[in-house]
C-alpha cells in the first residue's frame, strides 16, 4: 500500500481531510448498518438536537504505525466502553461496543495510505462522535442520531519538542458535583473555551480546575488529566467523579506498577500539597504526557523541581514505556493493541 505524498515530518495538530469516513444513523429505535463514505459534509435540519441542546459526544484516538510495520490503535474497547456512558448520561443511544471497534478499524483500514510511517513522530488521529439529528425545538432528547468516524493524520501536539507547561489556578468551574466533567460531551469543553482564552491572553498555557464544592482540591485541565510524582518516587493521580477518566491515565497507572515497578495510586489531592511533589505533568491522548514545570495560584509561584526545561526523570520513565507500547517497540499488556494491519 503505497502512502499519501505528505511531508509527515512537518505535519501539525490540525485537520486534513482523509478519503473515507463511517456514518450509521439510528432511526425508528434502531442503528442502521452503517457505511464507509466518502462524503466529509454533514446535512442536517436547522433545528438539529445537536444544534439547539448540544446533544453530541465524542471520542479521541489514534493510529500508529509500529517499528515491525503493522497497522495499530491503542486500547480502542476502553473508549467504546467511554461513550457508551457518555450517551446514557445525555440520553443518547448507545452505539455497540463490537460495532464502535469495527468501524473503527473498518475506517482506518480504509485510510491506511494516510496512517504516518514510524519514525516519522506523526499518527492518524481517529474521532468517533455522535449527535442528534432531527428537529427539536422542545428542550427533549432527540429521537434520531448519527454516529460518525473520521481520521486525520497529525503531526506531534507539541511543535519543536515538549517544553514543560505553565498553568495557572483558574476561578472558572470545570464540572459541578453530579454533573457531565466525568463524560466526553461536547458540551464540557464548549464551556471551557473562554478560560483556556482568558490564561492564554494572560501568559499561561492551561488551567488547573479545583472541585466546584470545596475549591480545594485538583480536578484536571480542560482536556487532560493531572499527574504527579512525589519526591519518593511514587506516581499519583487525582481521584474525583467530576473529571474524565482518562484511558492514557489510566494505562500509565498500570505502565508504572506493571512494568516500572513504581507505587501508583489513584487519591484525591488537594492544592495545598501540590507544592510537594517532585514533578507534575498532563496526561491524554493527544500528547501522552506534557510536563508541567510551574503552577500560578493567584501570584504565588509554585515551581517543581524538575524544572522549565525538560520532562522530570519519572514522567520520561512512563512517557518513554507507554509510547513504546504504542509503537510496538516494548511488548503490549494483552489486549492493549487493536492490530489493524
Amino acid at each position: 500500500m503505497e502512502k499519501k505524498n505528505i511531508d509527515w515530518g512537518n505535519l501539525g495538530f490540525g485537520y486534513v481531510q482523509t478519503d473515507y469516513r463511517f456514518v450509521s444513523d439510528f432511526k425508528n429505535g434502531s442503528w442502521d448498518e452503517g457505511k464507509l463514505t466518502e462524503d466529509a459534509t454533514v446535512v442536517i435540519n436547522e433545528c438539529a438536537g445537536v444544534l439547539q441542546y448540544a446533544q453530541t459526544v465524542f471520542e479521541g484516538m489514534k493510529a500508529y504505525t509500529t517499528e515491525d510495520g503493522r497497522i495499530v490503535t491503542f486500547r480502542p474497547d476502553l473508549n467504546a466502553e467511554r461513550m457508551e456512558n457518555s450517551a446514557k448520561r445525555l440520553e443518547m443511544p448507545v452505539f455497540p461496543k463490537d460495532r464502535f471497534i469495527q468501524a473503527v478499524v473498518d475506517t482506518v483500514k480504509a485510510n491506511a495510505a494516510y496512517v504516518p510511517p514510524f519514525g516519522s513522530g506523526a499518527t492518524l488521529y481517529i474521532r468517533p462522535y455522535m449527535f442528534g439529528t432531527n428537529p427539536v425545538i422542545g428542550v427533549k432528547p432527540a429521537d434520531e442520531y448519527q454516529f460518525r468516524v473520521f481520521t486525520t493524520p497529525v503531526g506531534p501536539y507539541f511543535k519543536g519538542g515538549v517544553k514543560p507547561l505553565t498553568i495557572r489556578v483558574t476561578d472558572f468551574d470545570r464540572a459541578a458535583p453530579h454533573g457531565t466533567g466525568h463524560i466526553k460531551a461536547g458540551l464540557n469543553y464548549a464551556m471551557s473555551m473562554h478560560a483556556i482564552m482568558d490564561a492564554h491572553r494572560q501568559g499561561y498555557d492551561e488551567n488547573m480546575y479545583l472541585d466546584a464544592a470545596t475549591r480545594t482540591k485538583v480536578e484536571e485541565t480542560g482536556g487532560a488529566n493531572f499527574l504527579f510524582v512525589t519526591k519518593d518516587g511514587k506516581v499519583v493521580t487525582p481521584k474525583s467523579d467530576s473529571i474524565l477518566p482518562s484511558i492514557t491515565r489510566r494505562s500509565l497507572i498500570y505502565v508504572a506498577q506493571h512494568c516500572l515497578g513504581l507505587e501508583a495510586e489513584e487519591r484525591e489531592v488537594t492544592l495545598e500539597e501540590v507544592k510537594d511533589f517532585a514533578e507534575c505533568g498532563l496526561c491524554g491522548t493527544a500528547a501522552v504526557i506534557s510536563p508541567v514545570g510551574k503552577i500560578v495560584d493567584h501570584g504565588k509561584e509554585i515551581c517543581f523541581p524538575s524544572g522549565m526545561t525538560e520532562m522530570g526523570p519519572v514522567t520520561k520513565k512512563l512517557y518513554e514505556a507507554l509510547t513504546g507500547i504504542q509503537m510496538g517497540r516494548l511488548e503490549a499488556p494483552e489486549g492493549w493493541l487493536q492490530v489493524i494491519e
